[in-house]
């Protein structure tokens, strides 16, 4: 085995930061391109020192059609290390980048479940943490969306998705694979500007290297990192306001009324960041889909309104209405 400055990079960031414990059983996805490649290696080198159990899953999308031989290609790989090899294909048309990534964590959960591992573990890197950032700020979003890719997060009931390699780039990646010679197998349709995460990658990061900042991506890399800390401590505060705002709501007396109403007199103290935070977590629990900017903004500006304000119906038909120190939220009748 090489002992590389990567590999010393990765102990260091998995021992600090906590994502791993000893002997402890690890699903590994493997898409058999550079970043996931450049993972399994790095975990198999380093399992002498935790005593992993190491198994690999590979998901086939079925959308290429080498996509079979590139599943055959990624088992013999972990033929020839020893390693459990798990096989998900997908049996109906995955149309978008959204149901390919819906579809992957539920095979990943299921495969984790089914074999007792209770860590999956991918290879997204720094560039990717660039890339989603660049994604959700274009689309819209908040702090939240530019920090989606963080070090790990639960994924289902006792499973957690783990990424080691945010602190790498891409271009790191590609020369561990380069210098030891692994087989990485190229991917078409990352080449494909149909999609929108690939123009980011193929277009608009290499001009914004080219015209702002050579090491954009790193950059970018470490402000995601900044926000996840923020984001953290928000949610923390935002949950006691929550929990402060919030009481139950007697059906006898206030009947069509969903089993809770906002205090606004303790919502009126609170900085607007965290009004905002409160009223979105309370929408998500309502709306049949993501609330938007707007739908939190409607739900927000209830907060400092007259008495008898009351908004439009949300998605789904439910409106808020204002009453006295309350706001009411309400099933249309």
């Amino acid at each position: 085995m090489v002992w590389t400055p990567l590999h010393a990079k990765i102990h260091r960031t998995i021992r600090m930061r906590d994502l791993f414990e000893r002997n402890q059983r690890l699903l590994v996805a493997v898409s058999g391109g550079q970043d996931s490649l450049c993972l399994i290696k790095l975990l198999l080198d380093l399992q002498s020192k935790w005593g992993w159990h190491l198994g690999i899953a590979h998901c086939d999308h079925c959308w290429r059609s080498d996509s079979q031989a590139n599943a055959i290609h990624v088992e013999h790989l972990a033929q020839t290390w020893n390693i459990l090899f798990y096989l998900e294909t997908a049996t109906q048309p995955l149309n978008s980048e959204a149901a390919a990534r819906n579809w992957r964590y539920q095979a990943l959960s299921a495969i984790a479940q089914e074999n007792n591992y209770n860590c999956i573990v991918t290879g997204h890197t720094a560039s990717d943490r660039a890339e989603t950032l660049l994604y959700n700020l274009i689309r819209g979003t908040g702090a939240d969306g530019l920090q989606a890719l963080t070090w790990q997060r639960p994924l289902t009931l006792g499973i957690t998705l783990v990424r080691p390699l945010l602190e790498v780039t891409r271009t790191h990646t590609k020369q561990f694979c380069d210098d030891l010679h692994l087989p990485v197998w190229e991917d078409s349709t990352n080449q494909d500007l149909q999609y929108a995460r690939n123009r980011i990658r193929q277009e608009l990061i290499p001009y914004l290297q080219k015209n702002f900042n050579p090491k954009v991506e790193s950059a970018l890399a470490q402000t995601a990192e900044l926000l996840q800390a923020e984001v953290e401590y928000l949610e923390t505060a935002t949950q006691k306001l929550k929990e402060q705002a919030i009481e139950g709501v007697n059906q006898e007396y206030f009947p069509g009324c969903l089993p809770l109403r906002l205090n606004r007199r303790v919502l009126q103290t609170a900085p607007l960041a965290l009004q905002r935070r409160v009223m979105r977590q309370i929408l998500q629990q309502i709306l049949p889909d993501a609330p938007s900017f707007e739908h939190i903004e409607k739900l927000t500006s209830l907060i400092t309104a007259p008495s008898r304000s009351q908004t439009d119906p949300f998605p789904g038909g439910a409106i808020a209405q204002v009453q006295g120190d309350w706001i009411y939220i309400k099933n249309e009748v």
